[in-house]
């Protein structure tokens, strides 16, 4: 059974862009936002201590985000080190804000076993690019201890999810109005696409295995669109026109595009199991 839950955001500064202290209550640690440009300046305790982080990255090409997860004996110093590892061009990724956890009752080895379970998280629901390249994955940890963290995990997913970053969160997670998956999922069969999504809370999701048209028609879609669906044509995320992972779209339109690759309806094309449209559904 899903209970409320209560996040305190602090705006430190008085700004939503600015540094933000994230609490969920009855528990001990605290969550901290903040721009890449405060780090150097910034003097909270709560960023000194031993913790997990997540440097937040995103593409202004393709639209693309991505994620560096990592743990530190001092959050500050290692965010610095990552400031200066890329201005001497020893990191390629450029992160523009960082979300990093700290508590109390945190050790040495439970920042790593939680920094190697997000990172595996974040690997399997496949949301944001994982920058991490490794981690430590053998971290001896007793079954109470283990308990304890996967607990810490949950109550970091939410507040992260309050903070804005999805990066632990399922594509097609359960939705909280009770309809069941098939209520959500619809079919798109057009022009040689064949290809199964669902409505979600983020946009809709294009499920692994759609067979796309892999022409892309630029007079019809914009060029933003259209370099981004040649783009993801090129990745790994697509396969002899068939898509090898569920893929996150802004809109039903948006995703119909990319499988079509000229500009569609998608509330108009995309229909559920009854052969009804997706524009004619007012639950959706």
């Amino acid at each position: 059974m899903a209970y409320g839950k209560s996040v305190n955001l602090f705006l430190v500064n008085g700004k939503a862009d600015s540094l933000v202290i994230a609490e969920l209550k009855n528990w001990d640690a605290k969550a901290i936002r903040i721009p890449r440009i405060e780090v150097p300046s910034c003097d909270r305790a709560e960023l000194q201590q031993q913790g997990v982080y997540f440097l937040i990255c995103f593409d202004p090409n393709t639209g693309d985000r991505s994620v560096y997860i990592g743990e530190a004996d001092n959050v500050k110093s290692r965010l610095i080190q990552h400031i200066q590892a890329y201005k001497a061009d020893k990191e390629d990724y450029y992160w523009n804000s960082a979300i990093c956890f700290t508590a109390p009752s945190l050790n040495k080895t439970f920042v790593r076993y939680i920094e190697n379970k997000c990172f595996d998280i974040a690997k399997r629901v496949n949301r944001y690019g994982v920058l991490t390249q490794q981690t430590y994955s053998n971290t001896i940890i007793s079954e109470a201890d283990q308990a304890a963290m996967d607990e810490f995990i949950d109550n970091m997913q939410i507040v992260l999810g309050a903070l804005g970053c999805e990066a632990l969160e399922p594509l097609n997670a359960a939705s909280a109005d009770g309809k069941s998956d098939a209520d959500r999922r619809f079919t798109l069969t057009m022009g040689g696409v064949k290809a199964v999504g669902e409505a979600t809370a983020d946009g809709f999701v294009v499920f692994k295995g759609a067979t796309i048209n892999p022409k892309t028609n630029t007079k019809s879609l914009n060029k933003n669109a259209a370099v981004r669906r040649d783009a993801m044509i090129a990745s790994d995320k697509v396969d002899n026109n068939t898509t090898t992972e569920d893929i996150l779209f802004t809109s039903p339109s948006a995703a119909a595009d990319f499988l079509v690759g000229y500009s569609v309806s998608g509330p108009a094309n995309w229909k559920d199991k009854k052969g009804t449209a997706l524009k004619d559904r007012t639950d959706i």
